[in-house]
């Protein structure tokens, strides 16, 4: 998917302002990453695992971190509270999650998988396992390795940072 010869130039000129271009900065490169790499993934859950990508995301999450409440799921689903909301009762629904009411909180649910979710969960898995290998096949196992870290790396200096 990636070759060693860039598909366009980026532009590290600076602006009239005196800024690099906006190609130039990581945090527009990383969202064009997410964008292209959304673009197919959700054609893969739609074709490969008959499911909407934000009821696919919350599947995968629920079946890695269950029991699991919606603002869990809204976290590690990377979806926001309306749309794991929206995508777990449409889950119960298609009887691929059971929702409980939680014990800690009156309010709360508790989200799990069912048996046919279980079974639909490993399908996805290995959606998700084939396209990550599709996606960073241009990297080198060492530079999977590193790019993992830095990514890590990035993820807890944000949390630090958003605890503060």
């Amino acid at each position: 998917m990636c070759s060693d010869q860039p598909t366009e130039r980026r532009s590290c000129a600076a602006s009239p302002a005196g800024q690099p271009s906006l190609d130039a900065f990581l945090t527009y490169r990383l969202h064009r990453v997410n964008k292209l790499t959304d673009r197919d993934t959700l054609r893969a859950y739609q074709h490969e695992c008959k499911l909407p990508l934000g009821e696919g995301r919350a599947l995968a999450a629920i079946g890695s971190f269950a029991p699991m409440s919606v603002n869990h799921l809204a976290r590690a689903a990377n979806l926001d509270k309306a749309q794991a909301s929206r995508s777990a009762q449409a889950l119960v629904e298609r009887g691929l999650v059971h929702k409980t009411a939680s014990a800690a909180d009156g309010r709360g649910v508790v989200l799990s998988l069912t048996p046919a979710g279980v079974a639909r969960h490993g399908q996805v898995m290995a959606m998700i396992a084939r396209r990550n290998h599709e996606i960073f096949s241009c990297l080198t196992p060492q530079e999977r390795l590193l790019l993992g870290e830095w990514l890590d790396r990035i993820t807890r200096h944000l949390l630090d940072a958003d605890e503060d």
